[in-house]
């Protein structure tokens, strides 16, 4: 038998363990709108039995561990879905800011705005057919180049926004793998701390509900692969390329140019790029080096058709004075297209005669206005405006297959959150309903002692007799 003192042990043990469950309940309650945070409950076991001449009797209670309740599934099904969101998201904003850079609103697959290329087009040819109803007019022909040079000042301001929104892309990848680094070294040292603790014997739940976190921002910034070791460490890698292991960090992340302006990643120490399949960087990456550039490639084309086009014919033909074989339209592509400095000066030597000293001949100007609906052969056989509306189709598609494919990917992760605020969330009635409970045994415990007590003043009492 345990005795008289060995039942004060149990009681004292006892009022021990529900204290500790009481405060591991505050640090719940405490937490309860933390959303990295992973509820913790603690382990209570049957103490220690002792062998009786009529059995084994019980010692009472004794706390065991403080367990964190979590989900080792769901928490990598997280890690793995913030990264595609990361990617989608970054690639999403991109797009719609390259829909900002043309000006215009992209509704489905077409254009609706009224100050960008697609009516400054329209507004070019018919300037063009203005002019041969009044070839000789100063008026007509300064309106042309007013129109003309209203053209060209939105395929340089277009060039320009998109050239932005590409630098901007390079900027983040840089932002991010500066990031990226600064959490593999957080990592890192939470590693050690949760190492170090846990050998003691002790447990790190804070700490691991931390290092979660910045897993889960990691996972945001780049696809990434984390696997725990028994000490408790979690070893993670990028691209295959292992960055964190035990408790240090082995590589970081580093931008470099591939050429071209091409900001691409690599690991620093390795020296190997990455090939990231998700994650902020890779949207980034995969945005500007796919449909970004293929809009600026396409309105780059555009430009420089128009440039050529436009010139070709207009070089050979005669202005009110007689003179002959100027361009229209200087430069190359989107960034560097304007109009002829000579005739911004004089409209006169605008060259829409198709004969010498025929000042009233449209032939040219006329020819430069069916230019409007003529297919071109390095356009794809399309005219001028139809190249361009497919052009902001392939935007529109892309970022309607984005808008999607993100709203989709945020319903998983709502999703997986719900389930995993089910397992490892803190519930207030929950809590409440624990923290009565351990209220109650306390003051059981505290009145078996008292009882005790009793007993023993009782025992006392008859000695003295």
């Amino acid at each position: 038998m345990i005795g008289l003192f060995g039942i004060l042990k149990m009681g004292a043990e006892s009022l021990a363990a529900q204290q500790l469950g009481t405060e591991v309940t505050g640090q719940n309650l405490a937490n309860v709108d933390n959303p990295a945070y992973a509820r913790q409950r603690v382990l209570l076991q049957t103490a220690t039995t002792i062998q009786t001449p009529i059995g084994q009797q019980g010692t009472g209670v004794t706390a065991v561990s403080i367990q964190q309740v979590r989900d080792a599934l769901l928490d990598n099904q997280i890690k793995s879905e913030t990264s595609v969101t990361g990617s989608l998201a970054a690639q999403q904003l991109a797009l719609q800011n390259a829909e900002a850079g043309l000006g215009e609103q992209i509704s489905g697959t077409s254009a609706t705005g009224q100050d960008g290329l697609s009516a400054g087009l329209s507004n070019l040819f018919s300037a063009f057919q203005a002019l041969t109803t009044a070839p000789t007019s100063l008026a007509q022909r300064q309106v042309l180049i007013q129109t003309a040079q209203g053209l060209a000042t939105q395929f340089n301001q277009v060039s320009s926004r998109l050239s932005d929104v590409h630098n901007a892309l390079n900027t983040s990848i840089q932002n991010d793998v500066t990031s990226g680094n600064q959490l593999l070294g957080d990592i890192a040292s939470l590693n050690k701390q949760i190492v170090y603790a846990e050998a003691a014997g002790g447990t790190a739940n804070d700490l691991v509900d931390l290092r979660q976190q910045k897993l889960e921002a990691l996972a945001k910034l780049s696809n990434i692969t984390s696997t725990a070791q028994p000490n408790g460490s979690v070893d993670v890698s990028i691209g295959g390329v292992t960055m964190v292991s035990g408790i240090s960090q082995v590589d970081s992340l580093q931008t470099y140019d591939a050429g071209g302006g091409q900001i691409l990643v690599r690991a620093q120490t390795a020296g190997t790029p990455l090939t990231l399949t998700s994650g902020s960087i890779e949207g980034e990456i995969n945005v500007r080096d796919g449909a970004l550039a293929t809009l600026q490639t396409n309105i780059n084309s555009l430009a420089a058709q128009l440039i050529t086009q436009v010139n070709a014919i207009h070089a050979g033909g005669f202005d009110l004075n007689g003179g002959t074989g100027q361009s229209f339209f200087t430069g190359t592509d989107a960034a560097t297209i304007g109009v002829n400095s000579a005739l911004v000066a004089d409209p006169s030597q605008i060259q829409a005669s198709g004969a010498a000293g025929a000042a009233g001949d449209n032939t040219v100007a006329l020819a430069l206005a069916q230019l409007a609906n003529n297919n071109i052969a390095a356009l794809g056989n399309q005219t001028f405006s139809q190249n361009y509306s497919q052009t902001v189709a392939g935007l529109g598609q892309s970022i309607s297959s984005l808008n999607d494919q993100v709203t989709n990917h945020d319903t998983v992760m709502s999703m997986l959150s719900t389930q995993r605020s089910s397992v490892s969330g803190v519930s207030i009635d929950e809590e409440m309903t624990n923290l009565m409970q351990y209220q109650k045994a306390y003051q059981a415990s505290a009145q078996l002692i008292t009882t005790v007590n009793e007993m023993l003043a009782t025992i006392i009492a008859m000695k003295t007799v």
